[in-house]
């Protein structure tokens, strides 16, 4: 009897000990599973703080490198309105001291052509050689005349000495002076006719010679070609000197006056400021419109005589309205919203506009902007593109 109650209190003083070691396991499971994740969180948190200051919204990151392998384009807005603007349709020309047509001086053959279309000339070089029959008579007319002149000097300085010993009258000597100047000025004559068809110094050849410095753009004579007085050989023009005629329609050119500002579109997108030069008073018998003439201001890059651009004048005295104008492609869609993307500091800001009247390819912004923003005007579908996948990614 005694043997037995030993061993039920043996086997109660077992599952006691077991219960409590079960209950510590627990409890030391539970105190590890509770502070283990704590460096996660924290890093979680981290990242979450980060990523808020990265991905503002509606920013775009932009580096100096990417924007211009990405092809996008600026410009400072300034206050403007639709109404006010004129657009027309413009070509890039060159400006009467900006080409030359070089044309033969006298009768001859082409024995000699120095450059080819497309070369550079300097004022004053010699594009190619003429030999001609007139080179021999300009130099024989020279040497006559100058030995007339010879002739002259002397008598006059005969006639000089005489009269000063009281042998021959004033008349005599005054007659001399003036065979004299006469014959100077017939030398003087015919050495600017020399100089001018320019004959070369062994007196066979005549030089034609480029008046500008620039390029060929056009060769219209070609070896052993024989030519008469007149007749067209060269262009020349300089690709550094360019104007804009643009083609104003009647009604809106007499709103323009010089002085007028203007901005010349570019294919590529971009755009260079100009100032109104001129205008035609008369209109042209074909487009019936009238030419305004462009003065560009500086010298810019990528245009080319004969381009054809696009051309924005602003007259001045004109009603302007509120707002300020851009291309239409400069205004996007996001979210339901019409938005223009700004330039701030490391890339680009979508900033939501009020969009007013359009026309012309060209939209008026009467909220949303101010003077002085540097604004994307090409390639903002780009920026769109990226902000898209970016808030598509968070």
């Amino acid at each position: 009897m005694e043997i037995a109650i030993q061993k039920k209190t043996l086997w109660a003083g077992i599952a006691a000990v077991t219960l409590v070691a079960g209950t510590a396991g627990l409890l030391i499971g539970r105190s590890g599973g509770d502070a283990a994740p704590a460096p996660a969180a924290e890093e979680a948190g981290h990242a979450d703080e980060k990523g808020g200051a990265e991905a503002r919204e509606g920013f775009v990151e932009m580096t100096a490198e990417r924007l211009q392998a990405s092809g996008v384009l600026t410009s400072t807005v300034q206050p403007g309105s639709i109404s006010t603007e004129i657009i027309a349709q413009a070509t890039v020309a060159a400006p009467p001291e900006g080409q030359a047509l070089i044309t033969a001086r006298a009768d001859g053959a082409v024995v000699r052509i120095d450059r080819r279309l497309g070369d550079p000339v300097s004022a004053g070089q010699t594009i190619a050689l003429l030999e001609s029959r007139d080179a021999a008579a300009f130099v024989a007319q020279r040497n006559a005349a100058a030995a007339s002149a010879q002739a002259a000097r002397a008598a006059a300085a005969r006639e000089q000495r005489l009269f000063n010993a009281r042998i021959t009258a004033r008349q005599d000597l005054e007659a001399a002076q003036a065979s004299r100047a006469q014959a100077e000025a017939e030398l003087q004559r015919t050495q600017a006719a020399v100089q001018t068809a320019g004959v070369t110094d062994n007196g066979r050849y005549l030089a034609v010679r480029s008046p500008i410095n620039g390029r060929i753009t056009g060769v219209d004579t070609q070896l052993g070609a024989y030519v008469t007085a007149g007749t067209e050989l060269f262009n020349v023009a300089d690709p550094r000197r360019i104007q804009v005629d643009a083609s104003v329609p009647a009604v809106d050119a007499q709103r323009i006056r010089p002085g007028d500002g203007a901005v010349v579109e570019l294919p590529n997108g971009s755009t260079v400021s100009a100032t109104v030069r001129s205008s035609t008073p008369a209109l042209d018998p074909q487009s019936r419109t009238a030419t305004v003439v462009l003065q560009l201001t500086g010298t810019p890059g990528g245009l080319t005589q004969g381009q054809a651009v696009r051309a924005r004048i602003t007259p001045r005295g004109g009603v302007a309205e509120k707002g300020f104008v851009l291309p239409e492609a400069a205004v996007q869609q996001f979210e339901g919203r019409d938005v223009a993307f700004v330039k701030v500091t490391g890339g680009f800001q979508a900033v939501p506009v009020t969009v007013g009247s359009r026309s012309g390819g060209r939209v008026q912004v009467v909220e949303g902007l101010k003077a002085g923003q540097t604004v994307v005007t090409t390639g903002a579908f780009v920026l769109k593109s990226q902000l898209g996948a970016s808030d598509a990614g968070h």
